[in-house]
């Protein structure tokens, strides 16, 4: 069973950065690997704010590309979540999230379902202030 925990939210004010961590409890020797970072902001769905696949391809959210970077480690046990320009827009509840088995056509970050992957984190709270 993969563990999932997060690090790095807090409070900020808007235009400042922030970095999430997600470590994950083992290294999944499986093929098709996905990592993925959602938000959820209560009365709205959890969405993807970006994916990364096995290959290293990244995608991003609309309301977040080219201020977000996704990115994680060779032996896939930490993914990161490296965000820019930071507005209130963005506070929310971020949750990272993994699986194996997950091809490049799924772990897209615009389309990836909450379904699609079966190891989460609790969640960590990133909060922006104008």
């Amino acid at each position: 069973q993969v563990q999932l925990v997060e690090s790095g939210g807090g409070s900020v004010q808007a235009g400042n950065s922030l970095r999430l961590s997600c470590r994950h409890s083992t290294y999944m020797s499986v093929g098709s690997y996905c990592m993925a970072w959602f938000r959820h902001v209560p009365g709205k769905e959890r969405e993807g704010v970006g994916a990364i696949d096995a290959d290293g391809r990244a995608t991003y959210a609309e309301s977040v590309k080219g201020r977000f970077t996704i990115s994680g480690n060779n032996r896939k046990i930490t993914s990161y979540l490296e965000m820019n320009s930071l507005s209130p827009d963005d506070t929310a509840m971020y949750y990272c999230a993994a699986d194996g088995g997950v091809g490049y056509f799924v772990c897209r970050a615009q389309t990836l379902g909450v379904a699609d992957l079966g190891y989460w984190g609790q969640g960590t709270q990133v909060t922006v202030s104008s």
